[in-house]
């Protein structure tokens, strides 16, 4: 089915300060294997480490249908004056009956904590209440994930409760979800 309000085609490039926020290509495999297969990036993502660059290819192969499709949209964040890939953003998970989507995002470990993602996210957000006239916006990260917390909530989320879940190898995980509506983005 094709989703007529949130059309991704031609790819929505956004530019901030100091990014640029692109869509992902098959050169980017060597940093998304990068990415994958840091056990510190997979520690709070549900998802199994990568083991071959070829997986990574083949996730940026999936990415971009997915894209092509209208199904979500997912930035590869580039510092401006380099195109190399640090991390990625992306809006999914959407409801054109509620209006909603959800954002996740990774960043580079030895750049974390200079306020990329901050950048990023708001970037995003911009685009989902702006461009795509989103009215919620959700994000859901592991209980113990205080940074990615802190992110949301400078962001003005509100933690709307937790959920639990199963990780690949069956242990419960506790998740926040967090959600921000276009009422509080736009509110001073």
């Amino acid at each position: 089915m094709i989703k007529e309000h949130y059309i991704f085609n031609p790819f929505p490039k956004i530019v901030t300060d100091r990014l640029v926020l692109r869509q992902m290509n098959n050169e980017d495999q060597y940093e998304i294997f990068a990415l994958r297969s840091n056990e510190k990036m997979s520690q709070y993502i549900n998802r199994p480490i990568a083991k071959e660059v070829d997986e990574a290819l083949q996730y940026i192969i999936m990415i971009n249908d997915g894209i092509e499709r209208n199904d979500w949209v997912l930035w590869a964040i580039t510092l401006k004056e380099s195109d190399q890939l640090i991390g990625t953003i992306c809006l999914w998970n959407f409801s054109i009956e509620q209006s909603k989507g959800e954002v996740g995002y990774e960043l580079s470990p030895e750049l974390q904590g200079k306020g990329i993602m901050q950048e990023a996210l708001k970037a995003v957000l911009a685009y989902g209440f702006n461009t795509l006239e989103l009215h919620v916006i959700e994000g859901i990260v592991q209980s113990e994930n205080q940074k990615s917390i802190q992110i949301l909530e400078r962001n003005k989320f509100i933690n709307k409760g937790l959920v639990k879940k199963k990780s690949a190898d069956e242990e419960d995980i506790h998740s926040c979800i967090f959600e921000l509506t276009n009422e509080r983005y736009y509110s001073k």
